[in-house]
């Protein structure tokens, strides 16, 4: 089946969000306002603003090219057309505002310098927009798992951590982390693991494999967190709402899952019935310097690379989410099972599977 046009939701929008209002309620009266926020046309922040425009609060939002802002393209939201590099747009989106959500950030690059251009440099000079026009606005930084790294052992990392990426992206993001530590005002660091959900292109390739009936998996015991979109839309929310006045928060399930489970439980939960293949790690760690060396040649899009292989290997990507969640206020996150349904049917409206 061809995969239709990502800037269409066939299910969610502003009159039927992913995450309705209702649901979020007292948190959304407790956000100061105006709302600025960066990434809001990608996965997470699209579900965001639509919660946001639902509940009849028109954000405002970073846009490389207001002529195709992708999922938010007819929201009721106030586009500022820039990027993280330019200061005057950044200015424009942060003027008198009493909410920041940062959420903007490079995902994929050939060097490490292009991870830091993106994920620090930008955070640095988005954060200093915000020191110059919005000193008392409340500064939320959405990160990553991969700026902590791999646990040591399967209960999973803390917040307080000390931080041990073993990737570009993820010194990319602890990098911007420290940007937003040194930060006087108000600031909170939400850490999501490996996201799923309706719209996302990433966790989508194991539905993908699904849906053919095989299912790739590196040889050997190895445990993970991940976190439904729903999920991580709520806690963004909640640490505006209600957060520390500064803090780092870790959101996702509480137990974490073998990775041979969720492979299965995707296909379960799809109704179908896929073999699981085992990869030994050199095939990996080869595909892998492969592919970094054709995102070298300019191949950017690529999604394997050294150290994406890297991160895959490890053995234990858990997260410890448990006392983030009792802080915040939040409810249980959603089961995988059920999440992963509502995936699948997204995928299917949408034409994606």
């Amino acid at each position: 089946m061809t995969r239709r046009d990502t800037s269409v939701d066939p299910v969610f929008c502003p009159e039927n969000p992913l995450v309705p209002p209702d649901a979020v309620a007292s948190w959304l009266q407790a956000l100061p306002q105006p709302i600025a926020l960066t990434g809001g046309t990608g996965f997470v922040g699209s579900h965001l603003i639509d919660t946001l425009c639902a509940a009849g609060i028109r954000p405002r939002v970073l846009v490389r090219n207001a002529a195709g802002p992708r999922w938010i393209a007819d929201r009721p939201v106030d586009w500022v057309e820039g990027n993280l590099e330019d200061t005057e747009a950044l200015d424009q989106l942060v003027k008198g505002a009493g909410t920041v959500v940062h959420l903007a950030g490079v995902l994929r690059g050939a060097t490490e310098s292009d991870f830091m251009a993106g994920n620090r440099d930008g955070t640095m000079r988005l954060l200093a927009s915000v020191e110059r026009h919005a000193p008392d606005a409340r500064f939320v930084h959405v990160s990553s798992q991969a700026a902590v790294g791999p646990a040591d052992a399967e209960r999973g990392a803390a917040v307080d951590i000390e931080p041990r990426p073993i990737s570009a992206y993820g010194r990319s993001k602890a990098a911007a982390e420290r940007v937003v530590r040194g930060f006087g005002g108000r600031w909170a660091v939400l850490r999501p693991p490996a996201i799923f959900g309706p719209r996302d292109s990433d966790v989508f390739e194991f539905f993908r494999m699904a849906s053919r009936g095989l299912l790739a998996v590196p040889s050997g015991k190895r445990c993970l967190t991940i976190a439904h979109v729903g999920d991580v839309v709520r806690a963004v929310i909640a640490v505006v709402a209600v957060g520390r006045a500064t803090g780092i928060y870790h959101v996702g399930a509480t137990e974490g899952m073998l990775m041979d489970t969720m492979l299965r439980e995707i296909a379960e939960s799809g109704g179908l019935s896929a073999r699981l293949v085992r990869i030994p790690p050199w095939v990996i760690r080869a595909a892998g310097t492969g592919a970094s060396a054709l995102r070298g040649l300019g191949m950017r899009r690529l999604p394997l690379s050294r150290d994406k292989a890297d991160e895959i290997l490890a053995r234990h990507w858990v997260l410890e989410t448990r006392t983030s969640i009792d802080q915040l206020g939040l409810d249980a996150p959603i089961s995988f099972d059920e999440g992963a349904r509502m995936t699948w049917q997204w995928y299917r409206n949408a034409g994606w599977l």
